[in-house]
């Protein structure tokens, strides 16, 4: 019912920026919310940033002045995540998510992943 298909991680010296991109197929059901979430080896996934349907948007304290989470006007099944300034603790699987209200209940979805490493 649900696909969503990441994009744009990979390598980047400390300093630098990359762009995560989603793209989420709903087939039944509308989006309430996309966020980004990451995890690093042997730590927990953790919140990132997070988008509302009404365009409200939250971030990570670790993140806030960095990244900037944003939709696609057009396609507003396509979230962007735009990184800055990134260091070498930002490096991670970064895995975009997705809730999904059918009727009255919602639905979580997760995507497969895109690694973020970070070089010093």
């Amino acid at each position: 019912q649900v696909q969503l298909v990441e994009s744009g991680g990979g390598l980047v010296q400390a300093g630098g920026s990359l762009r995560l991109s989603c793209a989420a197929s709903v087939s039944i059901g509308s989006i309430n919310a996309m966020a980004w979430y990451r995890q690093a080896p042997g730590k927990q996934r953790e919140l990132v940033a997070r988008i509302e349907s009404g365009g409200s948007t939250n971030y990570a304290d670790f993140v806030k002045g960095r990244f900037t989470i944003s939709r696609d006007n057009a396609a507003k099944n396509t979230v962007y995540l735009q990184m800055n300034s990134l260091k070498p603790e930002d490096t991670a699987v970064y895995y975009c998510n997705t809730e999904v209200r059918v009727l009255s209940l919602s639905y979580t979805y997760w995507g497969q992943g895109t690694q973020v490493t970070v070089s010093s």
